[in-house]
């Protein structure tokens, strides 16, 4: 029978440990006893494909980190990384699944995506006219990404620092005292960005100002906000969605350019974005098993450099592109033939990296062979016989398991799993005939062949190996060992002595056939032994006595009636 625990144990720690760091002692935690630890083959299992990311100590219980782990590379900007990880126990089995929560630290610095902000700032720009500046990326989350920024002190501008919907900072120049070009046409500031750590990291970035005429009008975007649906597998220049900004301003000041916002690697790899048109497409396949939702930040910026800023958010939905994964965690053969119905004799695991449906996997066996599967914990089953097993008549068994998800159209796998029947003395010996007759002339020589008895046992080396012998009895008052001996491997019967008609006519024994198994099993049967006369005496007058001297007189009656009688 398997177990699950009542509650799921969580361990916290930094990411980035070294390899080998002990993260806790799971065997304390969930009550298990270590010294069973190895004996039931405790080990870490993960789900899919994803890697294993810590080791258990057999001998003390200790989870410890079993290779480098990387917050950003596994979460990414989430607020929680989070790695569901499966203790297994066998003998019995036992499942306890445990969370592993991968905590921060400052290990990445704030930086910005160009290496200069420009912009062309009209003179006639009113005080208080906000530009929007590019916002700072830092791997980290939390209180280690970026938490504010500073503008070097300047007679113009002012930093005014702004939280987004997703709770990211970014910075807003803030006219503060009219620009007189001609008085200055440039103007060159650092911009730098810092995050939260202890220590904390910084990064940097040089604004410059171009001093030109009027612009007053930013960018604005059809929506804040762009919901889609795609489909994974999408076949690449699939048209994701079209983006559209206006600009109030006229000529130059209302041309509209499309850009991303800061990108991930993997996001430059898969979608393009054309910068006059607004037109997303994809340029990779994206895969609804490493990434569900996609942001994708967007700007619009007229020719002055003034920008609105949008989202296009990407709801990937599944396909049903991954067939169920089928796993033997467990086997037990040979099977012994008295095994009885219900003995477990495998664990079965089967897994779908798909979604809901597509995710939902149905496991079968064929109806011909004497096995089922009995779901258990989650995703596992156990291979248990449904009926008797006798080796004598099906040694072994090719068995196939069937494992279909519920996708449309559904996909299917299947596993060959090859038993074998071990033999248990569980038949006897059984004589070829229900009883023998043997014939015997008298007067035979000793140790001669009388008959031949024979008996076969259908089970396997020893326990059908038989052997033969006689039963103890007595005849006429004698051993019956001191008439007939047996063959002990082939059955044959022999007679001990020579026998006398005139002394025994018939006579029966009782042969055992036995074999070698343990406990041996055993069978008897009548051999009928009748001895066939020989003329081997000659007559003898009885009466009268032939040894008598004097003549003996007989008496016949008067009346007696005549016979006729002629010598010969």
């Amino acid at each position: 029978m398997a177990h699950t625990a009542n509650g799921d144990v969580s361990y916290s720690f930094p990411e980035e440990m070294k390899r080998g760091s002990v993260i806790g002692n799971i065997a304390k935690d969930l009550g298990l006893d270590v010294n069973r630890l190895s004996p039931r083959k405790a080990r870490i299992d993960t789900e899919g494909n994803r890697k294993r990311f810590c080791d258990i100590n057999l001998n003390t219980g200790e989870l410890t980190v079993a290779e480098r782990i990387d917050r950003e590379g596994l979460c990414g900007k989430k607020s929680s990384c989070v790695i569901k990880q499966e203790l297994v126990l066998e003998n019995p089995l036992e499942l306890h699944r445990f969370i592993l929560n991968i905590e921060d630290i400052n290990d990445n610095s704030p930086q910005f995506k160009e290496k200069t902000i420009k912009f062309e700032i009209s003179e006639s720009a009113d005080k208080g006219s906000r530009y929007l500046l590019d916002e700072a990326h830092d791997a980290d989350i939390g209180v280690n990404s970026v938490q504010s920024y500073t503008l070097q002190n300047n007679e113009h501008f002012l930093l005014s620092v702004l939280t987004g919907a997703n709770g990211n900072k970014y910075g807003e120049l803030v006219l503060n005292k009219e620009l007189d070009r001609e008085q200055q046409k440039e103007v060159t500031l650092i911009l730098t960005a810092v995050d939260g750590g202890t220590p904390p990291r910084s990064g940097t970035v040089a604004i410059h100002v171009t001093v030109l005429d009027a612009n007053d009008n930013a960018p604005v975007f059809s929506q804040a906000v762009y919901k889609i649906s795609v489909p994974e597998n999408s076949p690449v220049d699939t048209v994701v969605v079209t983006v559209s900004a206006t600009d109030a301003d006229e000529g130059q000041n209302g041309e509209v350019t499309y850009a991303f916002g800061h990108l991930s690697e993997s996001f430059i790899e898969m979608f393009s974005l054309d910068a006059v048109s607004g037109e997303i497409k994809l340029t990779g396949l994206i895969d609804y098993e490493e990434e569900s939702l996609i942001e994708l930040p967007i700007q619009a910026k007229d020719g002055q450099g003034l920008a609105g800023r949008s989202t296009v958010l990407i709801d990937v939905t599944d396909v049903n592109d991954n067939a169920p994964l089928i796993m033997i965690n467990s086997l037990n053969s040979p099977i012994p033939e008295n095994a009885s119905p219900g003995t477990e004799v495998g664990i079965i695991n089967v897994q779908d990296r798909d979604s809901e449906n597509n995710g939902q996997v149905r496991c079968s066996i064929q109806q011909n062979a004497p096995f089922k599967l009995v779901p258990s914990i989650k995703n596992y089953y156990s291979l248990v016989t449904t009926g008797e097993l006798d080796r004598e008549l099906v040694s072994d068994y090719n068995i196939t398991i069937t494992a279909t998800d519920e996708g449309s159209p559904p996909l299917s796998s299947t596993k060959n799993i090859h038993f074998t029947v071990a033999d248990v003395n569980d038949n006897p010996p059984v004589f070829e005939e229900q009883n023998y007759r043997a014939n015997v002339q008298e007067n035979n020589k000793p140790d001669s062949s009388i008959c031949s008895v024979s008996a076969t046992d259908p089970d396997w080396r020893q326990n059908g190996t038989v052997v033969y012998s006689l039963l103890p009895s007595d005849v006429n008052g004698a051993p019956v060992s001191s008439f007939l001996s047996i063959n002990g491997d082939t059955g044959v019967l022999h007679a001990v002595r020579s026998f006398d008609y005139e002394q025994l006519r018939s006579f029966k024994v009782l042969v055992l056939a036995r074999d070698n198994g343990s406990p041996p099993l055993s069978s008897n049967v009548t051999v009928s032994v009748f001895i066939t006369d020989e003329n081997d005496n000659s007559p003898q007058i009885l009466y009268p006595s032939p040894e008598g001297n004097s003549f003996m007189t007989e008496m016949v009656p008067k009346a007696a009636q005549g016979a006729l009688w002629s010598p010969r």
